[in-house]
């Protein structure tokens, strides 16, 4: 039997395919639409999603059940002595919560370790990817859980949203104000750091918005994340809920802005999906877990 595996859920980004070469095991999320429950990349792909979310479909993100988060972690424990839960942030999702309090349990305790990681979409892919390197060093999953939240605040995703519809029916804005900003065109820019997701600034038209958080992400690294830049240890990242024309050339932009920087892209999961509605782009950043800086 292997050491320490892996267990997370789709708001990784992750699909099946990257999963099992990885070796590490996906729960689908659950969500509501018009009632019914649907599971991302199960029994909804992205095309039907959206298609039925601009129809006008009622979409309520929900958190598993106790039993699918018992069940894959059992099937991860028959391949592994001891796993690492990475969830949805705790700041996002009550996922983390239950799981923590599951985990305390036989025949859990001592094996499944929930880790409180802060991240989520691209910044938790590419820390799951950061977690599986460590597991090669050797690292214990206590170990590896601990160096994992220590670096939990040093990440940050702005995303630009095309319209504020999603966001009314989320009860984000209310229906006055997202009529008038629809009507001055105005786009705003989220913030998420922490799990915690806030309005960043008010743009007026796409562009601006786009141009503003690729602004912000530079100020950002210039001032906050300027060691783990010039050390080589800072990650750069695109998220979107667009067509593939508009990532494409999203992705582009940023490495145009930020030259000789890998961009590592995820389309945004369809639980985050559903309060930006389709066409949302997102730059993110986030430090290697093992960074020690200095001036920490």
């Amino acid at each position: 039997m292997k050491r320490t595996g892996i267990v997370t859920d789709s708001h990784s980004g992750i699909e099946k395919e990257e999963a099992d070469r990885l070796g590490i095991y996906v729960l689908p999320m659950p969500f509501y639409i018009d009632g019914s429950c649907y599971y991302e990349g199960v029994t909804i792909g992205r095309e039907e999603f959206f298609q039925k979310l601009e129809a006008g479909a009622q979409v309520q993100t929900s958190q598993p059940s106790p039993a699918e988060v018992m069940g894959v972690w059992d099937q991860a424990l028959s391949e592994y002595e001891e796993i690492l839960y990475m969830p949805i942030s705790s700041g996002l999702s009550g996922s983390y919560g239950t799981a923590r309090v599951l985990a305390e349990e036989e025949p859990y305790q001592g094996r499944v370790y929930p880790v409180d990681h802060g991240q989520v979409a691209t910044p938790l892919h590419q820390m799951i990817l950061d977690a599986l390197e460590m597991i090669k060093k050797g690292y214990s999953a206590v170990k590896i859980r601990e160096i994992l939240e220590k670096a939990r605040d040093r990440m940050m995703i702005f995303i630009c949203v095309e319209t504020l519809e999603y966001l009314k029916r989320g009860g984000r804005i209310t229906p006055a104000a997202a009529a008038l900003g629809t009507v001055l065109q105005i786009k705003p820019v989220l913030k998420l750091e922490v799990g915690k997701l806030d309005s960043y600034k008010k743009c007026h038209g796409f562009l601006k918005a786009r141009r503003t958080a690729i602004e912000a992400m530079k100020q950002l690294i210039e001032t906050k994340f300027q060691a783990a830049y010039q050390a080589g240890a800072l990650r750069l990242f695109a998220a979107s809920s667009a067509d593939e024309e508009e990532t494409e050339g999203w992705i582009a932009e940023i490495k145009r802005i930020f030259p000789g920087m890998e961009v590592m892209c995820d389309n945004l999961s369809l639980g985050v999906s559903c309060h930006t509605g389709p066409g949302a782009l997102g730059i993110g950043c986030s430090v290697c877990p093992e960074f020690e800086d200095a001036e920490e």
